[in-house]
C-alpha cells in the first residue's frame, strides 16, 4: 500500500503541469491572431508593391515603345531617302550609259563608213557596199537609242530576248567577252 500513495503523489504533480500548458495555449491564441494579421498585412503590402511595380513597368514599357516607334519611323524615313537617292543615281547612270552606248555605236558606224572606200579598193565594191550598209544601220540604231526613253529600251530588250533567246545569249556572251577584255587590258596597263 505504500506504493499506492507514492503513485498518487506522482500523478498529482503530472496534472499540474498539464494545467499550466492549457493556460499558455489560451494565451497563444491571441498571439496567433496577431501573427495572422501581420502576415495578412505583409501580403497586402506585397500585393500593393507588385501592383506599383507592374504599373511602373507598364509606364516604362510604354515609354520605350514610344521611343522605339519614333526611332523606327526615323529609320524608315532614312531608308526611303536612301532608296530614293539610289533610284535617282541609277536613273542618272542609265541615262549616261544610254548616251555612251549611242555615241559608241555612232562612232563605230562612222569608222566603218570611213573605211568603206579602202574596202572597195582592196576587196571590191560589193564588200564596200556591205560596209556602207552596216555603217548606215549602226547610225540609225544609234539615233533610235538616243531618241527612246529608258523604259522603252527596256521593253524592246525584253521583247528581243523573248523573240530570239539564242541570239540574245550570244550577244550577251560576246559583250561580256569584250567587256572582260577591256577591263583586263586596262588593268595590265596600270
Amino acid at each position: 500500500m505504500a506504493k499506492t500513495p507514492a503513485t498518487t503523489s506522482k500523478t498529482a504533480p503530472a496534472k499540474k503541469p498539464a494545467a499550466k500548458k492549457a493556460a499558455p495555449a489560451k494565451a497563444a491564441a491571441p498571439a496567433t491572431g496577431e501573427a495572422k494579421a501581420k502576415f495578412a498585412k505583409a501580403i497586402e503590402e506585397a500585393r500593393a508593391g507588385a501592383k506599383a511595380l507592374t504599373s511602373e513597368a507598364g509606364a516604362k514599357a510604354g515609354a520605350y515603345k514610344e521611343q522605339l516607334a519614333a526611332k523606327s519611323g526615323d529609320w524608315v524615313e532614312e531608308a526611303k531617302d536612301l532608296a530614293g537617292q539610289a533610284k535617282d543615281r541609277a536613273g542618272e547612270l542609265a541615262v549616261e550609259g544610254k548616251a555612251k552606248t549611242s555615241d559608241a555605236i555612232a562612232s563605230l558606224g562612222k569608222i566603218v563608213a570611213d573605211s568603206a572606200p579602202s574596202i572597195d579598193e582592196k576587196l571590191g565594191t560589193r564588200y564596200g557596199d556591205y560596209a556602207r550598209t552596216a555603217a548606215r544601220s549602226m547610225q540609225e540604231t544609234a539615233a533610235r537609242i538616243e531618241a527612246k526613253d529608258l523604259t522603252e529600251l527596256g521593253e524592246d530588250a525584253k521583247d528581243f530576248v523573248r523573240r530570239k533567246p539564242g541570239v540574245a545569249i550570244g550577244i550577251a556572251a560576246a559583250f561580256g567577252f569584250l567587256i572582260s577584255r577591256l577591263f583586263k587590258g586596262g588593268s595590265s596597263e596600270d
